[in-house]
């Protein structure tokens, strides 16, 4: 058995939305690495002690884009474009992890994240930055959705998932998309899926 290692969070919320969306036949474990209690012993399972994780024999992954990778691979979907698409593809994954969702990362912590563990107000110069470039950044999401369907054209990829990261949280986390169109109608594509609105439904 294929074993998923998941929390509730960003990441995390990505590699199950995916196994959820291919159908993956994996077992799904809800974990805390980071609690005190768990991290060391879960660090025979990653390291980081972070999630998610997939447990596949002897292999272990525990980066999403390489979970949302191996997944695609063993449902035989192009999900994970292998062709002529493929540079594409990873060059969305890559902006979007070092910008978009750096940026959205941020507000989610401090205004989602923070409030449950600390009473002290999110840093307001780190806020304003934060906001600045996730709008700088929304903005060339923006442009790239004029007149596609979804990121790479007609047919959704991880590229979609992977830059999304971050929007189911955007009310809570703040994000600016008022100037912002063509993401939320992508957006709302996505949020038609079961997949991805609700990924957690039904696992214990």
């Amino acid at each position: 058995m294929i074993k998923l290692y998941y929390s509730p969070n960003l990441n995390p919320r990505v590699a199950v939305a995916v196994a959820r969306h291919l159908a993956s036949p994996v077992e799904y474990v809800r974990c805390s690495p980071q609690n005190p209690a768990n991290r060391e012993a879960f660090r025979a399972i990653n390291p980081n002690a972070l999630v998610p994780v997939l447990v596949e024999g002897s292999r272990r992954l525990w980066e999403t884009d390489a979970i949302a990778c191996r997944l695609s691979a063993l449902a035989d979907s192009d999900f994970w474009r292998t062709g002529a698409e493929q540079p594409e593809m990873i060059l969305w994954i890559s902006w979007a992890t070092h910008h978009l969702n750096g940026a959205a990362s941020v507000l989610y912590f401090e205004r989602l994240i923070r409030p449950t563990f600390s009473d002290e107000p999110a840093p307001t110069d780190l806020i304003n930055e934060a906001l600045g470039d996730f709008r700088r950044h929304a903005a060339v999401l923006e442009a790239a959705l004029d007149g596609r369907r979804w990121l790479l054209g007609e047919r959704l990829s991880y590229a979609d998932f992977r830059a999304a990261t971050a929007l189911p949280f955007a009310e809570g986390a703040g994000l600016p998309l008022d100037d912002c169109p063509n993401v939320r109608r992508w957006h709302d594509q996505l949020w038609a899926m079961n997949a991805w609105r609700i990924p957690f439904e039904g696992l214990s």
